[in-house]
């Protein structure tokens, strides 16, 4: 199954929509999807036997009524439910060794108490060792399109062009990785890539000469980029402040957003970097964090 799609889902509200997000991006893609749905028994003397056999068949109906939602929605794609027998987070990150891609579900900024949750998905995200996308609640497959006039069938959808793909772009620290998943993405929907750099003005610099110098630089990084994908809309914009806040802007009407999260090694386990942190808790559209060394 080499190069497929993996989607984590749960039975939340948030989980289905992320299915069903794979389950469009294994379609662009041309790829299997693989749904995994982890369980873990609790360990109980005998007599508990038959608790620990429902336990199992609501593990089971929750992976059954995801598939059978993503096959109903997308009838010729290949669907694989996996149920691990493994606490969430170690059961996701199996799965993201063996895919291109996972998928899973995301609750963004509670208003309430103004903290993150859904740690389950930020803790894969900090560690997997493939890209990540973070998917919310009611997320639809017309949400990824531009607006359309009331009434539209749901098979008009697809022939209604992408919202643009939107990539969080540091100059002073480049990578490919997301640079690359980032023009694959705007390919694969035929829509424009915004490219965003934010420049954070160091103490005693020259604001303008900062600001020119930060553009070139985002236009020799790009160049290669361009010769590779000629004809790909890509709009660079250079802009001053603090990145997180400017880049939760621009996404303000994207489809998605990428992100990079550099692999540290450190012992004290992996995470996301400030900006990445900011674009996952505020970003209304779904989010790609891509690793990278």
């Amino acid at each position: 199954m080499a190069g497929h799609i993996a989607a984590g889902v749960d039975g939340s509200p948030q989980s289905v929509a992320a299915a069903h997000w794979a389950a469009q991006e294994a379609v662009r893609r041309g790829t299997e999807l693989v749904v995994v749905h982890a369980w873990l028994p609790n360990v109980r003397p005998a007599p508990l036997a038959t608790r620990d056999s429902t336990e199992r068949g609501w593990a089971e109906r929750v992976l059954r009524e995801a598939v059978d939602s993503v096959r109903a929605a997308h009838p010729t794609l290949p669907v694989t439910g996996r149920l691990i027998g493994d606490s969430p987070v170690p059961a996701l990150l199996s799965a993201a060794e063996e895919a291109d891609t996972l998928v899973l579900g995301s609750l963004g900024l509670s208003r309430a108490a103004g903290v993150l949750v859904g740690s389950v998905s930020l803790r894969v995200t900090g560690r997997s060792s493939c890209p990540v996308v973070l998917v919310r609640a009611g997320r639809s497959a017309a949400d990824e399109h531009l607006p359309t006039a009331p009434g539209l069938a749901p098979d008009e959808i697809p022939t209604i062009p992408y919202r643009a793909v939107v990539l969080g772009l540091d100059a002073r620290s480049p990578c490919d990785e997301p640079i690359g998943f980032a023009f694959e993405a705007a390919r694969r929907r035929a829509t424009e890539l915004r490219v965003c750099h934010v420049h954070e003005p160091v103490a005693g610099e020259d604001t303008a000469e900062g600001a020119a110098a930060a553009e070139h630089e985002v236009i020799a990084l790009l160049r290669p980029w361009h010769e590779k994908y000629p004809d790909l809309s890509v709009a660079t914009t250079v802009t001053e402040g603090r990145p997180g806040e400017e880049l939760v802007r621009a996404t303000s009407e994207a489809g998605l957003v990428v992100v990079g999260r550099r692999i540290t090694g450190s012992r004290f386990g992996e995470r996301l970097g400030r900006v990445a942190h900011a674009v996952v808790q505020h970003a209304e559209c779904p989010v790609a964090v891509v690793p990278h060394a």
